[in-house]
């Protein structure tokens, strides 16, 4: 009889090693980059406030603000409203002018600048249109025959226009030192490179508004896809704060989702989570093919789509030229919502409700994200009485259990994402430890 080996005798825990304590040194960079986030989000603060909230001792914090007021990011920003005075009712704030960040939207029709502080005060803000911006880049680029040098002459380049709005913007506002600059625009930005993949659709001068921000201005820019820096806006500011896991689904001129699983924007392999306009979808003429999303989910909940269904059930979308439907489809949808578009207004709303949860529950069936926010301008148009509807439909589809919420972030998301990325660069280079 064959003797079965005998097992090995299993290893023995390995010995318990101490624990590592930070170094003097990284111990103050620590509780330096603590107080820092505290004076963002809170405001001026006394010694003795800054003391409660880090747990630090008195000498601590007088020399932590002592080392931030000789770095130039904390000064004296008064005193308290206190009935006893004493050194702890002197209040020290932020330096928020130490640097300043800006945020790029661009579109086909037109590009927005924003404007921060480095405690995330507004700054300034302008807008520049850009109609006339395909013409003169076909002109400039001889437009296939010869081109149109009257339509170059009355638009310029729409890059270098840009990069003039945004100086103007700058001077107009006082700001001396741009730390960060996040441009947004449509398309899909290659993980791999950073730049914005190509595209039949969107104009040819789009790609080239970062790197030229970049090279006349001399400033890190990071180029994000709109929709993903509106789920960024969302997730910090508006509808989904506190939130970890989310998706965006946004409803303008076309459709996409920005996805935020455990806390992190995904952007997939390529740059195209999200890209949820060619989403084939029942209730189309066809399928999406791989370079026009026709046939898709676009073609359901797209703003040319939402026009069209306005008319069907007897509605008056204003008039518009293809360009600028998503105006048409936001008037239409907040007229319906306030009652002011007529008797086939609730039927409207309840069609499209219908077809935005169509795409809502494909999202929800692989992505499972407990949390939808309706964004985009048709979405915040509808706000919690399209959320509603939506909702409602939503559960009869899935199983999964999924919140329809309306966006909240006031003005544009897209450029509220872009400060909010450009302020997290500007405060990891300035609160790290040197």
């Amino acid at each position: 009889m064959t003797t079965p080996p005998r097992p090995e005798p299993e290893a023995p825990f390995p010995p318990v090693r101490p624990a590592r304590t930070a170094s003097p040194r990284t111990a103050r960079a620590i509780n330096d980059r603590i107080a820092l986030e505290l004076l963002v989000e809170h405001g001026p603060l006394t010694a003795g406030r800054l003391k409660e909230l880090t747990g630090l001792s008195r000498p601590s914090v007088a020399d932590l603000l002592r080392r931030l007021a000789e770095d130039g990011l904390v000064r004296d920003a008064g005193e308290a409203g206190e009935t006893r005075r004493g050194p702890n009712a002197r209040l020290y704030g932020l330096v928020a002018d130490r640097v300043h960040v800006a945020a790029v939207d661009v579109r086909t029709g037109g590009v927005s600048f924003a404007l921060a502080d480095l405690a995330g005060g507004a700054a300034g803000d302008a807008e520049l249109p850009m109609e006339d911006a395909e013409d003169a880049e076909d002109a400039e680029d001889g437009g296939g025959g010869g081109g149109d040098k009257g339509a170059a002459d009355r638009g310029g380049d729409p890059v270098e226009r840009t990069v003039t709005a945004l100086r103007e913007a700058l001077r107009e506002a006082g700001v001396t030192t741009l730390h960060t600059v996040t441009v947004g625009a449509p398309g899909m930005i290659d993980p791999a490179t950073g730049a914005l993949g190509r595209s039949t659709t969107l104009p040819a001068w789009h790609a080239r508004v970062p790197a030229v921000i970049r090279e006349r201005l001399g400033v890190p820019v990071v180029l994000e896809n709109e929709v993903n820096l509106a789920g960024i806006a969302e997730h910090r500011l508006g509808a989904a704060r506190g939130r970890d896991t989310f998706v965006l689904l946004w409803l303008g001129h076309g459709v996409g989702a920005a996805v935020i699983l455990d806390g992190a924007l995904r952007r997939g392999a390529s740059g195209g989570t999200g890209e949820v306009g060619f989403l084939p979808v029942p209730g189309t003429a066809g399928l999406p093919s791989a370079t026009v999303c026709d046939g898709g989910f676009h073609s359901l909940a797209g703003a040319a789509a939402v026009c069209a269904l306005a008319r069907e059930h007897g509605l008056r979308p204003p008039r518009h030229t293809p360009g600028d439907g998503v105006r048409a489809a936001e008037a239409v949808v907040r007229a319906a919502v306030a009652g002011e578009a007529g008797t086939g207004a609730e039927a409207f709303l309840d069609a499209l409700a219908e077809r935005i949860a169509v795409g809502a529950a494909a999202v929800a069936s692989v992505l499972d994200p407990g949390c939808v926010v309706l964004g985009g301008e048709v979405g915040r148009a509808g706000g919690r009485p399209l959320a509603e509807r939506v909702a409602g439909r939503l559960a009869g589809m899935s199983p999964l259990a999924t919140e329809v919420l309306c966006g909240t972030v006031e003005g544009s998301p897209v450029l509220g994402g872009g400060l909010v990325t450009a302020l997290d660069a500007a405060r990891r280079e300035l609160f790290s430890p040197r």
